[in-house]
């Protein structure tokens, strides 16, 4: 006779969750690093009890928003490669609604969290529940229905019995390199609280390692096939072979060859930046070396890419007519795109079946010597751009260089959306892989000190740095407290140039009058003056305010020194970006406008937009 445990749906969730085992180099761990939880009165008496019951297996964590601790729980994943990951719960309402754009964020990057928002309840007796959204059409939607089209894996959990296929769906998702994202299990609050008399075999200790699949060998032999036939090929290398773990296979592939690399903003650290092979960015926030090799490339070997627009500068940057693109993905969907031939497999074991297979060959010396000189012409530059200045208001180029020259590059280097984005993926010289961290899959503002955070967890024993700007900052700061709170140190660069910077440049690129997006520029009364080091030090951080690049430079070798999170300020030039590098991407200009500039923007748009290579 099967042997069974009485429990509550969420005691049997917590229970589960703690059972759930991985192994990494020889130590096994839990595969959850814990939960993030803010309660509310439709999670904190099921849930809530459920986890101060597993409280030591499966630790809990407070934050002070929940869009922030999703973000948080995203980033640790991130900085595990995927191998571990953590859950958030809200209760119902915007609680569960603040989770959505988290979700979004981990949609797009591939990324696994386990999302737990409160539901309705499910016998309906209490309806409308407080915060409960009506549909006057359907009876059975509630706002959680929003997490729909943004999760891997959706479930309503309305028996408590069905948690237990649910977990197993859950956890080959969030397990899963193909499948890898967010995971929504809309939980019933009154279905939290009921019991069940569940299996004990449910609740045994499950061991998850990472799937390897090796390449078929048609596709393999069509590959090496194509490469060996090519005489100018380029390695476009994106987070997904981060996440296999290939950096050392990609070295030796590279240097046996002879073929260059250049990195998405996913796959920046793939190779060290010194690497005399690794051209470093490719496409819209490319470097000079990168792009150049890009639009002469006559084979593009995409590694663990989704060549999104930003990398292929709109399907515009690599421009030889006859190309041949490989995709090397594990996911299909992304290996097949733009006619490629498809390499599905594991970026490891695809690298070292694909050198196995061409044997001897190697790309032509001429080609390498070519990439290796663009390589220094483009160091030459980028030292120019970052170089120490008195000036007043230094670029954000600038302050880059500063905090290379301060910090190195073995710290891991954080940011998210705005305009350090483009600069820093040119400019900083990424050390070992995982090093350098951007969120820009989606391009979410706010994910900057939430993702330290949860960086800082995931890798406690290196200094996480997070440079973001004033206007990121002002939209999610609030777990500055939060590390204060947990002991995690953080060093944040805040580059406060009084406004949304970069948008302002792109309104100014396509003819617009600048409106909106620099405080001076928008609607107001009196313009605002924010100390953000009283801010920061409000919440317990030790704040500080750089009026120049040698006093920014001082204060980041001081931070080095401190127990707690450090933010340091700085003003800056809201109206300089680097111009060398770079490529075009697609934003539409409107076809009619009174303004000449606005029509000079829209006949350049339609040149360029003559050199995109439709479907290809």
């Amino acid at each position: 006779m099967m042997s069974t445990v009485r429990l509550t749906m969420a005691q049997a969730l917590t229970r589960y969750l703690a059972a759930q085992m991985t192994e990494i180099d020889g130590e096994r761990l839990t595969i959850f690093g814990g939960v993030w939880a803010i309660f509310g009165h439709g999670n904190v008496a099921g849930l809530g009890e459920a986890l101060w019951h597993e409280r030591e297996r499966l630790p809990t964590f407070r934050a002070h928003n929940e869009q922030a601790m999703a973000h948080a729980a995203i980033a640790y994943a991130k900085a595990k490669m995927r191998r571990r990951f953590m859950a958030a719960t809200t209760s119902i309402g915007p609680g569960a609604t603040n989770l959505v754009t988290a979700a979004a964020l981990a949609h797009v990057n591939r990324l696994p969290v386990l999302l737990l928002p409160g539901d309705v309840f499910a016998n309906r007796i209490p309806d409308p529940v407080l915060q409960q959204v009506e549909d006057f059409g359907d009876g059975t939607v509630s706002a959680n229905d929003c997490f729909r089209p943004v999760s891997r894996y959706f479930d309503r959990i309305t028996r408590p019995e069905q948690i237990i296929p649910a977990l197993a769906r859950a956890m080959q998702v969030l397990t899963d390199p193909a499948e890898c994202g967010p995971v929504t299990l809309a939980l019933c609050q009154d279905v939290q609280a009921e019991a069940y008399d569940y299996p004990e075999s449910f609740f045994a200790e499950r061991l998850w390692t990472p799937r390897r699949p090796r390449p078929d060998r048609g596709e393999l032999a069509a590959a090496a096939a194509a490469l060996k036939a090519a005489r100018k090929p380029l390695i476009v290398a994106g987070g997904g072979l981060l996440y296999s773990g290939a950096s050392d296979e990609l070295a030796r592939f590279s240097a046996a060859t002879g073929i260059p690399v250049c990195e998405t903003q996913g796959g920046k650290s793939a190779m060290p930046d010194d690497d005399a092979l690794n051209m470093a960015a490719v496409g819209v926030t490319g470097t000079s070396a990168a792009n150049r090799l890009a639009a002469e490339a006559d084979l593009i070997l995409a590694i663990g890419t989704r060549l999104q627009d930003f990398t292929t500068g709109s399907w515009a940057l690599f421009a030889a007519q006859q190309k041949t693109v490989i995709g090397l993905n594990i996911q299909p969907f992304d290996a097949g795109k733009h006619r490629a031939l498809p390499l599905v497999a594991d970026a490891r074991e695809g690298l070292a079946e694909l050198t196995e297979a061409i044997g001897s060959w190697k790309a032509p010396e001429s080609w390498t010597a070519h990439a290796k000189a663009g390589k220094a012409n483009w160091r030459k530059e980028a030292d120019k751009a970052t170089a120490a200045t008195n000036a007043a208001l230094p670029s954000d180029a600038q302050v880059i260089g500063a905090v290379q020259r301060a910090l190195g590059s073995d710290v891991i280097l954080l940011h998210a959306a705005g305009g350090l984005p483009g600069e820093l993926h040119k400019l900083w010289q990424a050390g070992p892989p995982g090093s350098y961290h951007a969120e820009y899959g989606y391009s979410c503002m706010g994910y900057e000190i939430a993702g330290g955070l949860g960086a800082k967890m995931a890798r406690p024993d290196q200094e996480v740095v997070v440079m973001v700007g004033d206007g990121s900052y002002l939209m999610l700061n609030s777990e500055i407290a939060t590390s204060v709170m947990l002991g995690l140190k953080l060093t944040i660069v805040l580059l406060d140039n009084r406004g949304f910077g970069c948008i302002n440049r792109l309104q100014n690129a396509t003819g617009g009058q600048s409106f909106n997006n620099l405080l001076r520029d928008a609607r107001h009364e009196t313009l605002p003056e924010i100390d953000f080091v009283a801010h920061a030090a409000s919440m317990g951080a030790i704040a500080t305010k750089a009026t120049s690049i040698a006093e920014l430079e001082s204060a980041l070798a001081a931070a080095k020194g401190n127990t707690r999170t450090t933010v340091v300020v700085i003003d800056t030039d809201p109206l300089i970006s680097t111009g060398a590098g770079g490529a075009w991407w697609d934003v539409a200009v409107p076809e009619v406008s009174e303004r000449e500039q606005v029509r000079a923007a829209r006949a350049d748009y339609d040149t360029r937009r003559k050199h995109q290579n439709i479907g290809n």
